[in-house]
């Protein structure tokens, strides 16, 4: 087969990261194999020789079964297509991306920004970990002016998310970036809600793309997965020392399920979000909401930037609700089609009630007592979904 350069994205998903033919026979499998080993093999020490210097160069050179086969290099490359970079770096859930990231752009006596939409397991992190290793972290609003209230002189990273966590609060990723740019500053982005599909960051100007392939990417419920994507040789020789260091390794049944679902998001991503806006519609009417947080629907305040800098949406939203904790746990529970969990991105509808404990670090908060509970809209009918939520509204009041 010819080799091509699609224009389009949903082309060229369909088209990376297959199976090479055979040489003696002609003839491929369309999916690539699960490629699976611990030891690696060499020919001769000539060969051995030659992978060791293509490492020592930056190059992605398979020396032990921790680094990833074939299977393991597919999903990069689809990784790096989605996202617009030139490497990848595979990582076991969306979290181990994250600290990937910090950890090897980070050093003692740093100082790091980070929005404070920003996923909530970064506080862990922080806590846990950087503090320990001597890196100080500062929250604030995800804007510039918020950001250069709280700069130092050891600041090194800006670490955003947009849409922000929980409320998908939609941030100035250019004006940031040229921010991020001005001070010296290495400007990472959690890209999880728009997994390289309908938001690009690093063509946006940020330096780094953390994505969790456990959501979208995945799309299936059954498999953890982190990646970090960027484009410059020096970040991503950093990220691979410190990723070889720490042992980080994603299974190859893993990687392969990901390039199973990779194929269809697409259209998975495109289903969601027309659900979700269906199901937007509903809510607007209902005279329990308060608000809406969905940077697709057109009364979010972040419409203007998601028609910007997105080229599309997916399920997930939040809605405020003018219940209090009790009515609202009445409606959760009286859910029937949504599951209760914390996760999203896969085929199924899922429901949380947020805690509003967590709620409270986000500047983008309207703490006026009502509750919040996050919706991913999945593959369902969005007809029966509505009914389903017309039944548990009813049965909250």
């Amino acid at each position: 087969m010819a080799e091509s350069n699609p224009a389009h994205l949903d082309t060229l998903l369909q088209h990376t990261g297959l199976a090479e033919f055979d040489s003696k026979t002609g003839a491929a499998p369309v999916a690539i194999p699960s490629m699976r080993t611990s030891t690696v093999r060499f020919r001769d020490l000539e060969a051995l020789d030659a992978a060791h210097a293509a490492r020592a160069r930056g190059e992605r050179v398979v020396t032990y079964g921790r680094v990833g086969m074939d299977t393991h290099a597919a999903l990069e490359d689809v990784f790096c297509k989605l996202e617009g970079g030139t490497r990848a770096v595979l990582a076991p859930s969306g979290m181990a991306a994250i600290s990937l990231a910090m950890m090897a752009l980070l050093n003692a006596g740093d100082h790091v920004l980070v929005a404070d939409c920003a996923y909530g397991p970064v506080r862990t992190l922080d806590a846990a970990v950087l503090q320990r290793f001597g890196v100080s972290v500062s929250y604030c609003r995800g804007t510039v002016e918020a950001f250069e209230a709280q700069r130092r002189p050891e600041t090194r990273m800006l670490y955003v998310e947009s849409p922000g966590s929980l409320l998908f609060e939609m941030l100035d990723l250019p004006a940031l970036a040229a921010y991020a740019g001005e001070h010296g500053l290495v400007m990472v982005v959690d890209n999880t809600w728009g997994s390289g599909y309908i938001y690009r960051p690093l063509a946006l100007g940020a330096d780094v793309s953390v994505v969790a392939g456990t959501k979208y990417v995945g799309g299936h419920s059954d498999l953890m997965l982190g990646a970090v994507v960027v484009k410059d040789a020096a970040l991503a020789k950093k990220l691979t020392d410190i990723h070889y260091a720490l042992g980080l390794h994603v299974s190859a049944d893993d990687a392969w399920l990901a390039l199973r679902g990779v194929r269809t998001l697409p259209i998975r991503m495109r289903e969601s979000a027309r659900n979700a806006l269906e199901v937007c519609r509903y809510l607007s009417q209902r005279p329990e909401v308060a608000r809406i947080y969905h940077p697709a629907w057109p009364e979010d305040p972040g419409h203007a930037l998601w028609k910007r800098d997105c080229t599309g949406s997916n399920g997930m939203l939040a809605v405020a609700l003018k219940l209090d904790q009790a009515a609202a746990r009445r409606f959760v529970n009286a859910l029937q089609l949504f599951g209760i969990g914390y996760s999203w991105g896969g085929f199924e509808s899922l429901v949380q009630l947020v805690d509003p404990n967590a709620l409270k670090p986000h500047g983008y908060w309207s703490d006026d007592g009502h509750a919040i509970v996050r919706l991913h809209i999945g593959l369902e009918s969005p007809a029966d979904l509505i009914a389903d939520l017309e039944r548990a509204l009813q049965a909250a009041a």
